[in-house]
């Protein structure tokens, strides 16, 4: 139940602070007194949106909080719904508080001091309160207000939300396969995908194959200039007449001369010249064999030109590097591998579809039948209950049609009704009696609200234009519904708030210039006044105050 609520700088509020009792609170007031402003503070704390204005004028924001005690038989839901949101709660207190702090440029919101989104407040808040309001009306007429009617009425949630759920897989799949194809390379993308392939592959070219080539380039671009270079040293260090040899053949015979003379100190030197003799001829040799390996192949030169010239081409085209190359070579085969197995695709994603589909239609044909059978119990209940709202003969029905399987099922319906015996039962929508639809709106708001185990309920004026012996039966059915939940009703009917097992009037005054709206819970002789002024404010009107509390 909603135990307290505290408002600050709301609209005509400037401070409140109530406490609600069990059962059956009627809330009364004159007509802009700023019941509707309590109203929408309790919608604010469920997750509606702060409009503009909404903050008293002369102050920078407005705050709001409730105290709700969770009922037992929706203790499992309510805990996962708070865990999944990670809000602590302990069980034992059965007490959840909402918060919220709504500033001019920024809002706060805050579930037991937790702070959480506007759309976990209104998860959480829905599991706790559910509001009717005399708008709600029109919206009544709606076929898919009416289908959500029967839905939460056979307590179909699990059904429809693998409807939803299946509805979400398809639109993947089909966001997926469009994705694919809109990709899928076209037949002259495919054409131009083959030239490049087939100009790769024609030159096929290896990994680093142009630098190795260019080191051999170089090289045979300049082998008669090391052939030269080569020969040339050759014969300087061994080949001539004047070569480096020869003259340490000489230096090495004055030596061997030095050593018949001084043979100690001579010995040593002659070594040492026939070392860089040996060293020399060695370095000869070197040279003419790095020489003899440059070819002078001219075809050879050429084809290596060649080879070159093709490795540039496909480099300027696909590159720059042959890296790149070979990349794009390989990319392209993948995007004509896709294109060659487009029809392989297509029917793979054809048979997820139908799959899924066939999953979908399942489902759909297992809720629609539920659906059929919790709408003849929905009819049945509610009848019982317009007979206590004075249609003593009237009928209630639902038509069904079947549609494409979607997130919603595959049922169309229509909530047909007939008011009194020998009237054609027709659309709902078609009933032109405000006060009619009124009736049968509370009919099925209290049929609902029995199926529900949301723990508060709220009326907005829902008893609009019902008057008579009807308003007395809608207080005693809203007391009646009033015996396993807490029921707030803001009512303008003195039969409605006569049956209210706690009463609160809203009344606006002015103080020092400002209008101000405050709240009180009524006491007995308070009470009387109260409905008195609702039937009149004249000694009779008080008379029939006192015997509608009687009664």
């Amino acid at each position: 139940m909603l135990n307290w609520l505290k408002i600050k700088n709301i609209a005509l509020i400037e401070a409140l602070d109530i406490e609600f009792g069990e059962g059956f609170n009627v809330i009364t007031g004159e007509t802009g007194a700023g019941k509707s402003i309590l109203l929408g503070t309790i919608a604010l704390l469920l997750g509606g949106r702060a409009g503009k204005g909404i903050i008293r004028s002369g102050t920078e924001r407005c705050e709001l909080a409730a105290g709700i005690t969770v009922k037992n038989n929706i203790q499992d839901t309510f805990l996962s719904a708070l865990e999944q949101a990670d809000i602590p709660f302990e069980p034992e207190s059965r007490e959840i508080q909402l918060r919220r702090v709504i500033g001019k440029s920024s809002n706060r919101n805050y579930i037991n001091d937790t702070p959480v989104t506007l759309q976990t407040l209104k998860n959480i808040g829905n599991l706790l309160v559910d509001i009717h309001a005399a708008n709600e009306h029109q919206s009544l007429l709606n076929r898919g207000t009416q289908l959500d009617i029967l839905d939460r009425f056979g307590k179909l949630d699990e059904l429809t939300g693998n409807c939803r759920n299946l509805c979400k897989e398809l639109n993947t799949l089909r966001t997926e396969r469009e994705k694919t194809f809109a990709d899928m390379p076209s037949s002259i993308e495919a054409e131009h995908l083959k030239m490049i392939v087939m100009e790769i592959e024609k030159v096929s070219p290896e990994d680093d194959e142009d630098e190795k080539l260019n080191v051999k380039h170089s090289l045979a671009a300049n082998s008669k200039t090391i052939l030269e270079l080569s020969s040339r040293s050759a014969m300087k260090l061994c080949d001539s007449e004047e070569s480096i040899v020869d003259k340490l053949g000489e230096v090495y015979r004055d030596i061997q001369e030095l050593a018949h003379i001084d043979s100690a100190k001579a010995e040593p030197l002659l070594t040492t010249c026939g070392q860089i003799v040996e060293q020399v001829r060695d370095l000869s040799y070197e040279i003419e064999n790095y020489g003899s390996n440059v070819e002078l192949d001219e075809q050879s030169f050429r084809d290596l030109e060649n080879r070159l010239s093709d490795l540039q081409t496909i480099k300027r085209r696909y590159g720059p590097s042959l890296e790149r190359v070979l990349l794009e070579c390989e990319k392209a085969r993948e995007r004509l591998l896709v294109y060659s197995d487009a029809e392989k695709l297509r029917q793979e994603f054809q048979k997820k579809e139908d799959n899924l589909l066939a999953k979908l239609k399942t489902v759909a044909q297992k809720l629609s039948k539920e659906r059929k059978k919790a709408a003849k119990g929905f009819c049945r209940q509610v009848e019982v209950k317009l007979k206590v709202l004075g249609f003593l003969q009237s009928e209630l029905d639902i038509s069904f049609s079947e549609t494409e399987a979607t997130e919603r099922g595959m049922d169309r319906i229509e909530f047909l009704f007939s008011a009194n015996p020998g009237e054609k039962i027709q659309p709902l929508r078609n009933i032109a009696s405000s006060g009619e639809i009124s009736r049968v709106m509370l009919a099925l708001k209290t049929v609902l609200a029995d199926a529900d185990t949301i723990p508060v309920l709220i009326f907005d004026e829902i008893d609009v234009n019902i008057g008579g012996e009807t308003a007395n039966q809608v207080g005693k059915e809203l007391l009646d519904l009033a015996s396993n939940r807490q029921i707030l009703c803001i009512s303008h009917l003195a039969q409605v708030a006569a049956c209210g097992q706690n009463h609160y009037a809203v009344v606006k005054n002015v103080h020092s210039g400002r209008t101000i709206s405050t709240i009180k819970h009524l006491s007995t002789d308070d009470k009387i006044t109260e409905i008195a002024r609702m039937l009149g404010a004249s000694k009779a009107a008080r008379a029939h105050a006192k015997e509608l509390l009687k009664l």
